[in-house]
C-alpha cells in the first residue's frame, strides 16, 4: 500500500498461516477483518492470543512468531522494510 521513509504498510488478505518468523524491526499487526491466533515463541515458552476484528498485535524485535488465520481474515501489517 505505501512505504513511509523504509516504514511499509501492507494489506493482506488470508486463509493459511504465515510460517514463524523473526522480525529484526517492530510489527504492528492489525486484523480488519476476521480472527487470527497469534502465536509466539519467547524463552522456549509457546503462548498465543486470539486476534478478533479491530484488534492490534504489536511485535517486537526478537520474539519467534506465525499468525494463524481462523477462517478468512484481512490484516494490515506495518513494519520495516525489507523485514522478515
Amino acid at each position: 500500500m505505501a512505504n513511509m521513509r523504509g516504514i511499509t504498510t501492507r494489506l493482506h488478505w488470508t486463509d493459511a498461516p504465515y510460517h514463524w518468523h523473526v522480525n529484526d524491526g517492530e510489527e504492528v499487526f492489525a486484523v480488519l477483518d476476521g480472527r487470527v491466533e497469534m502465536c509466539v515463541k519467547e524463552n522456549g515458552h509457546e503462548r498465543s492470543v486470539v486476534l478478533e476484528t479491530g484488534d492490534v498485535f504489536f511485535a517486537s524485535a526478537g520474539p519467534e512468531h506465525v499468525a494463524r488465520p481462523i477462517g478468512e481474515a484481512r490484516v494490515l501489517v506495518v513494519e520495516t522494510e525489507g523485514s522478515v
